[in-house]
C-alpha cells in the first residue's frame, strides 16, 4: 500500500474514533478466547461454540439425506395429501440421487424413496392419527354494515 493510500486509511480510521463509531462494539473491553495452541480454524471453534452456526449445516449431504428419511413419518403428517406424499418422495429420491452422481466412490449412501411406498405410509399413518371433530360454529351476533364512503361530503 503506497504511503497516500496508508494516510487516507488512517485519516478515515481517526474520523470515525472521533465519531464515535467504534464506541460501544459487542465485546468491548472484554479479551479474546485464543487457543493456547496454533489453531487456523480458532474462529469457526469460537463460533460453534457460541452457537451461531448451526452444526447440522456441515455435516456432509449424505448424511443429511440419511436424517431426513429417518424423519419422514414427521413430514408425511404435515403434509396435506397422498399426491404431497408422492411428490415428495419422488424430490427426496431425486436429491438421492443427485449427491450420488456428485459423489460416486461414497461408501455410505442414502437410501432412495419410493412415491408409491410414501403414499401408502401417508395413508397409514392418517389412519392412524386420531381424528379432530370440527369445532363447532360458534353463534355470532351479525356484524354492522361497513360504510363504503370513508369521510363526508366534500364540498
Amino acid at each position: 500500500m503506497s504511503s497516500r493510500e496508508q494516510e487516507r486509511v488512517d485519516s478515515a480510521i481517526e474520523q470515525a474514533i472521533r465519531r464515535g463509531d467504534f464506541d460501544d462494539l459487542p465485546g468491548a473491553g472484554k479479551p479474546l478466547s485464543l487457543p493456547d495452541t496454533h489453531d487456523p480454524d480458532w474462529w469457526i471453534n469460537q463460533r460453534l461454540a457460541s452457537g451461531d452456526i448451526d452444526r447440522e449445516a456441515l455435516l456432509p449431504v449424505v448424511v443429511l439425506l440419511r436424517k431426513e428419511y429417518e424423519r419422514r413419518a414427521e413430514t408425511l403428517t404435515d403434509l396435506p395429501t397422498e399426491q404431497a406424499a408422492r411428490e415428495y418422495a419422488e424430490d427426496f429420491t431425486e436429491r438421492v440421487h443427485e449427491d450420488r452422481r456428485e459423489n460416486p466412490f461414497q461408501v455410505l449412501l442414502a437410501p432412495a424413496w419410493d412415491g408409491d411406498d410414501a403414499a401408502r405410509q401417508w395413508r397409514a399413518l392418517r389412519a392412524a392419527a386420531p381424528t379432530q371433530e370440527p369445532p363447532a360454529p360458534v353463534a355470532s351476533q351479525p356484524r354492522a354494515r361497513r360504510r363504503w364512503w370513508f369521510f363526508g361530503r366534500r364540498g
